[in-house]
């Protein structure tokens, strides 16, 4: 543990001075720098209340914090600053449920409120962000932006301002506080003006890829969304999941319907075909992903490829090249994810065990071209102990009802719409 911090009033003389040197000039840099990580276990708090009148009178600004979550709370403030005498005046950064959340409140009355889809209480770190300016309120995960409105107050909005913490939110009706933070904060800073993308990049240990952002902005946002999910045998799902769902199948569950997007109106078409290879996915491309207008295009291939004749590694490395651009060239740019085809069982299908190689090549394609990687092969064997997961596999190559749901879980984790409470997350398969 490297700090652990409960600052109360007592100490926030001595927090003034180490905050005053790294507070500066308006436009320049942040107005309020605190980088000294503080670990909270949920019923403590960084009191930095002494410089809540250096952000009362913004009415423009960001608001940048990198966190690790350490716990799931139901609600866990970031980033807070209240009238304490009054309540429900305040202006808040925080996690409710795991999903990022901004509010702002005058006497009760809500100026704001906006939360995303997309989760971040995973124990990894997180750079999330808050913009205000005169277009508008932007949420930002790892540098991108992830949800926006047309609404704009800020810390101007909220008379009163007299506490600023991070890790909780005091008013009137919780004295001693409420949504207690549990794990580490590492770095909360605020800035009077609206930093550009870039600028939100830069603040970022780990910045997130623009393709993440942008699926994250069609998560996040109401406006429909088509999905095509893409591949061969595996995305079809047909035969060997038993009468369970596929993972394209437990996808559509958890974005149309458990997501509770406006009319559920997002659509997700399964193109995967039987027996195919990335050579004839590209050659139907227009039928399979041009015909359908998507606004993602998850692909998964390769577990034929390396059977049939002509297609090696280095034509596959090619051929996986042209598909993510070929999704990228279409009318509105769609974002290409990559997924990794899973591994099979050697003593069955020893002519397949080197699908690994094929696996690293996508991965290595994903990482030039900038794309999403979800990397089954690799998740199959971490879970199990660096041995293929038999149990996972109907005849050896195809996943059975076990492995479509375990796939789908990695698809939900890396893209952030893990629910532990949701009825897909929580799925026992017997």
């Amino acid at each position: 543990m490297r700090r652990r911090s409960m600052l109360l009033a007592a100490g926030a003389a001595a927090l003034g001075s180490q905050l005053g040197g790294r507070a500066l000039a308006a436009g320049r840099g942040p107005v309020l720098d605190h980088d000294t990580p503080v670990d909270l276990d949920g019923t403590e708090y960084a009191d930095l209340s002494n410089q809540v009148g250096v952000l009362a009178p913004l009415t423009t600004g960001t608001i940048v914090v990198t966190f690790r979550t350490t716990s799931h709370n139901q609600a866990m403030a970031l980033f807070s600053a209240s009238d304490p005498t009054a309540p429900s005046s305040n202006l808040t950064l925080n996690l409710s449920g795991g999903a990022l959340q901004f509010s702002v409140r005058e006497k009760g009355a809500v100026l704001v409120n906006v939360m995303t889809r997309t989760c971040y209480d995973d124990g990894r770190s997180h750079t999330v962000a808050v913009t205000v300016g005169p277009s508008g309120t932007r949420l930002h995960a790892g540098g991108r932006t992830v949800l926006e409105t047309t609404a704009h107050p800020f810390f101007g909005h909220v008379s009163g301002l007299g506490s600023l913490s991070l890790g909780r939110n005091t008013d009137s009706d919780h004295p001693g506080g409420e949504w207690f933070f549990t794990g580490t904060v590492e770095r909360a800073a605020v800035w009077d003006r609206v930093l550009s993308e870039s600028e939100l990049v830069a603040q970022c240990p780990e910045p997130d890829l623009a393709d993440l952002g942008r699926i994250s902005l069609v998560l996040n946002g109401d406006t429909p969304a088509t999905w095509v999910v893409t591949g061969d045998s595996i995305t079809h799902g047909a035969l060997h999941t038993h009468g369970w769902r596929s993972y394209p199948e437990h996808w559509t569950e958890r974005v149309r319907w458990e997501l509770g997007k406006p009319k559920n109106r997002d659509f997700v078409i399964d193109s995967g075909v039987s027996g195919a290879t990335s050579a004839e996915l590209l050659a139907q491309f227009a039928q399979r992903v041009t015909a359908f207008s998507p606004q993602v295009v998850p692909i998964m291939i390769g577990t034929n490829d390396i059977a049939t004749a002509g297609l090696g590694p280095e034509v596959y490395r090619a051929n996986l090249v042209s598909l993510v651009r070929a999704v990228r060239a279409l009318p509105g740019s769609p974002v290409p994810v990559l997924q990794s085809p899973n591994p099979v069982d050697p003593a069955r299908w020893p002519g397949r065990v080197g699908l690994s190689r094929y696996a690293e090549i996508m991965g290595g394609v994903a990482a030039h071209e900038k794309a999403v990687f979800v990397d089954h092969y690799h998740d199959w064997l971490t879970g199990d102990g660096g041995q293929v997961p038999l149990s996972l596999l109907s005849d050896g190559l195809h996943p059975n009802e076990r492995g479509h749901h375990r796939m789908a879980l990695k698809m939900i984790k890396d893209l952030r719409i893990f629910d532990a409470g949701s009825a897909v997350c929580s799925l026992r398969v017997p």
